[in-house]
């Protein structure tokens, strides 16, 4: 027998009726051009399973990264679940609240969508639809509550500071980059502790911070990272999504230089120059929500703080370096590692407090 998820978009199976209206078919008419899927195009037939799953994602897929993870994860649960699920791209700003009112229209179990855009069109929906479940990957508490929405922070931070002991390590040079997308507090703050974490091992060592002003532009990554190469950086830390592919592409120019990433995807891009990542698996953390949000005890109206030792965040080595990467890189980070233990041990048991600090 054919699961519901894995009903045809081009016609009906087993006996299962279109249950949307004519406000949402005009709907999805209208937004055909901005609903692009992962898994398939948008129609009134996928969109009438009760037991719908939706992930809205802002960034485009195929970023080895963030967003690949969270639609790796939605099919897995899918099949898991025996669950109906899309993974629609929302490109246009515009589009959002169209998007989530047609999920909503459709009677959607859960809808998911990521990063801080997505508040006010989530703040302007949620309300009209109580029995779907909201949640909102990467966003600030919602104030007031509302209480069938989750939304999820990352202390990504922690891992920074890590990133940067580790970075203090290895760095031959003593100058330390971080390009971020976008200039944002909690990325700001990323980058400060960043700093902190190195200069808790070497005061003198600099850090230096730049951003590409799009978590989407590979080729302006390539282009800040090939600076700060040619400056005397050697290890830079990415915070960029998509755009990290360019960074990562600037460090393979020569040996030596280092970067640390986000994904664990992002290991064969950089053999010989990824050395690391301060992994937030977007998709665990998706899987994670999701199965709260199917249970009978699923709480709305909250807020989840997600940080090291939650299977979410933490501070990796690269095992593709490990093989590939120079030798005496490679030692050095041997040498350096029972240091980034103890401060992560430290950090879990409280003794260690790492300052959010947001300005640049």
């Amino acid at each position: 027998m054919t699961s519901r998820k894995h009903i045809q978009d081009n016609g009906q199976e087993n006996g299962l009726q279109p249950a949307i209206d004519r406000r949402s078919l005009l709907k999805l008419t209208a937004g055909a051009g901005v609903l692009g899927l992962a898994s398939g195009v948008l129609t009134s037939n996928a969109l009438a399973a009760g037991d719908l799953v939706a992930l809205v994602h802002t960034q485009a897929a195929g970023d080895n990264g963030p967003v690949d993870s969270m639609i790796a994860k939605l099919k897995q649960l899918a099949s898991e679940k025996d669950l109906t699920y899309r993974a629609i791209y929302a490109q246009d700003p515009a589009t959002y609240e169209t998007i989530f009112r047609t999920l909503g229209d459709a009677g959607a179990a859960v809808v998911v969508s990521t990063f801080n855009e997505v508040a006010v069109p989530f703040k302007a929906v949620a309300p009209d639809y109580p029995n779907t479940k909201w949640i909102q990957l990467f966003g600030d508490a919602f104030e007031p509550p509302i209480p069938n929405v989750v939304t999820v922070s990352y202390d990504y931070y922690l891992g920074c500071y890590l990133s940067g002991i580790f970075a203090a390590g290895v760095s031959k040079t003593n100058k330390l980059g971080f390009i971020g997308g976008i200039s944002i507090p909690p990325i700001n703050a990323d980058f400060n502790a960043f700093k902190a974490g190195a200069q808790s091992v070497n005061p003198d060592i600099t850090a230096t911070a730049a951003f590409a002003g799009s978590f989407q532009d590979p080729a302006k990554g390539q282009e800040i990272a090939a600076q700060m190469f040619s400056d005397g950086i050697d290890y830079i830390q990415t915070d960029a999504a998509a755009t990290d592919a360019g960074i990562i592409a600037a460090a393979n120019e020569m040996e030596g230089r280092m970067v640390s990433a986000l994904d664990p995807a992002q290991f064969t891009l950089g053999p010989k120059s990824l050395i690391s990542i301060v992994g937030l698996d977007f998709g665990e953390s998706l899987y994670n929500e999701v199965v709260k949000a199917l249970g009978s005890d699923w709480a709305g109206g909250a807020h989840v703080s997600t940080g090291l030792g939650t299977g979410v965040i933490d501070f990796k080595l690269s095992p593709v370096f490990q093989e590939q990467g120079p030798a005496a890189i490679n030692d050095k980070a041997k040498a350096t590692w029972p240091d980034v233990e103890k401060a992560k041990a430290a950090i879990l048991d409280g003794s260690l407090k790492v300052p959010f600090n947001t300005a640049l």
